[in-house]
């Protein structure tokens, strides 16, 4: 009697079991296809010709004499825009500004001012007054000289302000500048150059990686107010790229040279409102918010900050 009471049970299961399995296999399915159909479209086929002077005349880049921001510079100057390039060194930027002069033939313009400064904003709106801007670029940025716990930072409270002046004051005030004329011609595009540190909490990092953190969803938010304007409000979220400020002075497939790093991203504009910008790391993005819990990612994050830690303060003593 048992014995036929599971046999019947077994039978009166085994048909929704078998369509709940079928429906999980077409789903995810279907779900691969999507995915990989997606990966192509962004990392093989890219936008086209989207990021080019229809857009508008001019492309401005913040903190445009080194690394990302520079290469940037470079390659909208190589699309033929006129570059207007902000960074603090006026003799930087006249290097840059003459290389692209003569190397791609377009014009430039140049505004010096410390981005660690609020009172800058009056001048960098002057500069920028009568340009048709299709481009701009919030490069800007800074980061620790090494990672630390937080009440050791040295001189603490002028970096919380210069930190949050330098990356998060400076994208919301420079998109104030030059967002009005984009929505008012219902065209232009907007790149805030986050950081994968914004992606999940970077102990050792921490008041940077909370400012990444508001540039990503700065980003994502505006994307939202004005995607129906014809505007473009892209976040970008490289991990390593070979820089000054990151210290990588050797390239590999996952550290690429901002060349490299820049190419790359500008083909995910109009198709991606966040990106890691370049295929490897879009995979470590991946792995590090969908495979890998947040508990194991902050607890990595918290052993190679103090490890870097300590190989930075041992050199130091060492001096």
């Amino acid at each position: 009697m048992q014995s036929f009471d599971m046999e019947a049970l077994l039978r009166a299961v085994e048909a929704p079991l078998y369509w709940v399995g079928a429906f999980t296999a077409a789903w995810v399915s279907v779900w691969l296809m999507y995915r990989l159909l997606s990966g192509l479209r962004i990392w093989v086929l890219g936008n086209g010709q989207l990021i080019s002077t229809k857009l508008g005349k001019w492309a401005v880049v913040t903190g445009a004499t080194d690394g990302i921001g520079k290469a940037y510079a470079e390659e909208l100057a190589r699309r033929g825009f006129a570059m207007m390039l902000i960074s603090r060194s006026q003799e930087k930027l006249d290097d840059v500004a003459h290389s692209l002069e003569s190397r791609f033939k377009v014009e430039t313009k140049t505004i010096a001012v410390d981005f660690g400064s609020i009172d800058i904003y009056p001048k960098i709106e002057a500069g920028l007054a009568g340009l048709e801007i299709g481009v701009l670029v919030n490069n800007v940025g800074i980061s620790y000289t090494y990672p630390e716990f937080f009440l050791n930072v040295p001189d603490l409270d002028n970096f919380i302000n210069t930190m949050i002046n330098v990356n998060i004051t400076s994208v919301c005030q420079m998109t104030r500048l030059v967002l009005p004329r984009m929505v008012e011609r219902s065209k232009g595009v907007i790149l805030n150059i986050s950081s994968a540190s914004g992606m999940y909490p970077v102990p050792l990092l921490t008041i940077y990686s909370s400012t990444k953190a508001f540039v990503d969803f700065f980003s994502r938010g505006l994307h939202a107010e004005y995607k129906s304007k014809g505007i473009i409000i892209q976040s970008v979220l490289p991990f390593f790229v070979a820089t000054k400020m990151t210290k990588i002075r050797k390239p590999t497939l996952d550290k690429p040279t901002p060349e490299r790093y820049v190419a790359a991203e500008l083909t995910t504009v109009g198709l991606q409102s966040q990106t890691n910008g370049y295929l490897p790391h879009a995979i470590m993005g991946w792995v590090t918010t969908v495979l890998v819990p947040i508990n194991l990612v902050i607890h990595f994050g918290m052993q190679m900050g103090k490890a870097q830690r300590a190989g930075y303060l041992r050199r130091r003593k060492q001096r």
